[in-house]
């Protein structure tokens, strides 16, 4: 299915519209393409089946977030929309900035009653870095809490921020409630259709900008596989036409990290059309499309036509904060559960991260077989290190730590801005737990009940910090951050207060040394699962570390007493998951990472040389 691309004497293609949505996690960017497509008509109901259509990877079902930046195309009105949906967190940037350069418009989603939140902002500015008109849209009007009017008002104010005030004049905008499958330019006025957001898109964001008589020129932005081609190149044409069968250079960085280019043929051409992609012959300035049979191929390279010496700028985003370390899982139970162990396995996996996801660095650490493994925050991190282990890995990770710099001879840290919508009667906690970790409190407002509390606090102060501030206020408090900047490196962060129960020994632990120690630690264990010595089962009451067996027996004796041999009753253990662990352990500790099992271990297992590091250090 060819597009026409006819165009007209402006130079603009009015048969298609590129629009990249953006907002912050959880206002219903997704839920929103969900409705579009239920209501475009170009689908049996089979077709979409559940919520979240988008979501197609596990992990972003499982925790409700996108981690993926999609395309799809939508036809209306003879108009070919390609919306491509972004993700909402922070740590994801990186897979904004790739992709924003596709668009012409962008579309700010906002909570009718959060308002923009730190990364609309983040993005928001991205886009218009890249030159995308936007257009605002108010989603879920029909909160109970939802105050239309100040949301817009807060959007707007944000755009006039990040220099967009002559885009203010001619600013579009919509109400919505993707849950309820509506859209209205009056906000106490429901519809019973999307039909105004469309109608928006169409007539508010404007058709990419051509030269047909240019040579061809084509970022790759995207990388998908395939188990038949392997990777296909995914990007928007910026000039000039391609045809199937046809050759080009491909302007990439050589072996030695130099430009070069080499002569390239694609095998196949596809352009987006709705969920998928379909065949084409040709396509032409403005297109979205996939190219399948380039060896070799990057993000940030540049197609163009042969003989043509007008690569584009390679593609750049912000660089990583947060470092990680990867190695091979050490402890005595390793090899038991997963298909990939070695150093090896783990380099080749990292390697082929690298290759779509373009915010992560990795480097060998010398004098040892482990890789730093540098993202933009815990959760970005955490999910390369969960896709690994559900694909049979194995590996050992260190605790988080951010990445320095030094700038004008002077060591520099990495600043965030730490956003907190908290009850008011619990705001003092959250309040001492920031300023203990550094933060000093930019603004604060008021919002019926609630207090919205804005922080400006290091890195290495976030780590660890979102745990302790759901513990202390019952889970009420709604957290987000985002970077910054660099400033010059500030004094220590606290620590984590409490030790760890390390265990002695290997073997099962038993229901009687648990129950002993329950009423004096916070275990991680429950009875009858497998420990080593070194691995850590539980959080200490106190400071310090405490060694302990937690395999212990009770004697057995022909002697019975009366009350003494009821039934042990034990609490159920701290779960542990990823996120939470990596953020927990010190420098001295370890999170062991396998298919079946997140286990916390110390670094060395056994406790005289624990003893011995100890007092040389």
């Amino acid at each position: 299915m060819n597009q026409d691309t006819s165009t007209t004497p402006s130079s603009t293609r009015e048969d298609i519209r590129n629009v990249v949505i953006i907002a912050h996690v959880d206002h219903g960017k997704t839920t929103l393409v969900d409705c579009l497509l239920r209501q475009s008509g170009q689908y049996r109901d089979t077709e979409l089946q559940g919520e979240r259509i988008l979501d197609s990877n596990d992990l972003e079902r499982e925790r409700g977030i996108t981690i993926l930046a999609k395309n799809i195309a939508i036809p209306y009105r003879g108009v070919k929309i390609n919306l491509i949906d972004t993700p909402g967190h922070a740590d994801f940037g990186g897979e904004v900035e790739r992709v924003v350069k596709m668009a012409d418009g962008c579309l700010v989603l906002v909570d009718a009653a959060e308002g923009p939140m730190p990364q609309t902002r983040f993005v928001l500015e991205k886009a218009l870095q890249a030159g995308c008109k936007p257009i605002v849209v108010v989603n879920k009007v029909d909160r109970p809490d939802g105050r239309p009017h100040e949301a817009l008002d807060e959007a707007l104010e944000l755009l006039a921020d990040l220099g967009g005030e002559e885009q203010l004049d001619d600013i579009g905008f919509v109400y919505t409630s993707a849950k309820e499958g509506f859209a209205t330019t009056d906000h106490e006025v429901r519809t019973d259709n999307m039909l105004p957001l469309l109608d928006l898109l169409v007539d508010h964001i404007p058709g990419p900008t051509i030269d047909p008589d240019s040579d061809f020129q084509m970022m790759v932005t995207t990388l998908d596989w395939s188990e038949y081609v392997g990777r296909i190149a995914v990007g928007r044409i910026n000039a000039g036409t391609i045809s199937t069968g046809q050759s080009f250079d491909l302007h990439c960085l050589g072996a030695d990290g130099e430009p070069t280019k080499r002569k390239v043929k694609p095998s196949g051409l596809y352009l987006f059309d709705n969920l998928g992609r379909v065949p084409a012959e040709t396509a032409s300035a403005g297109d979205l499309v996939a190219i399948e049979g380039l060896d070799d191929v990057e993000i940030g390279d540049t197609l163009t036509a042969t003989g043509a010496d007008n690569p584009l700028p390679r593609l750049k985003v912000d660089e990583p904060t947060l470092e990680m370390v990867f190695s091979v899982n050490s402890s005595p139970m390793a090899g038991r559960e997963g298909k990939y162990v070695t150093t090896r396995q783990i380099k080749t996996r990292l390697e082929k991260e690298l290759e779509r996801n373009v915010a992560l660095r990795v480097r060998m650490i010398e004098g040892t077989e482990a890789y730093g493994v540098a993202g933009r925050g815990v959760l970005h991190l955490a999910i390369l290190i969960e896709t690994m282990r559900r694909e049979g890995f194995e590996l050992s990770v260190a605790k988080p730590h951010v990445v320095f710099k030094m700038i004008d001879g002077k060591k520099h840290e990495p600043f965030e801005t730490l956003r907190v919508e908290v009850p008011t009667d619990v705001m003092g906690p959250v309040m001492e737990l920031v300023g203990l970790r550094r933060g000093q409190l930019e603004e604060m407002k008021q919002r019926g009940d609630y207090s919205l509390l804005k922080f400006s606090v290091p890195s290495r102060g976030l780590i660890g910090l979102r745990t302790r501030l759901l513990n202390a206020t019952k889970g009420t408090a709604i957290i987000h951050h985002r970077f910054e900047s660099y400033r010059v490196v500030e004094g220590d962060v606290p620590r984590r207060a409490n030790g760890v129960l390390v265990s002695m020994t290997g073997g099962k632990t038993m229901p009687f040394a648990l129950y002993a120690l329950q009423d004096r630690s916070d275990l991680f264990v429950p009875a009858g699962v497998e420990v080593y010595e070194g691995m850590i089962v539980g959080e200490n009451a106190r400071e310090g570390d405490m060694v302990v067996n937690p395999s212990r027996e009770k004697k057995l004796t022909n002697m019975r007493a009366s009350g003494s041999d009821e039934n042990v009753i034990l609490k159920p253990p701290r779960d542990m998951s990823l996120e939470t662990a990596l953020e927990y352990i010190e420098d001295d500790e370890l999170v062991e990472v396998t298919p079946e099992s997140i286990r916390l271990r110390k670094m060395a297992l056994k406790e005289s040389e624990r003893r011995r590091k100890g007092r040389n250090a």
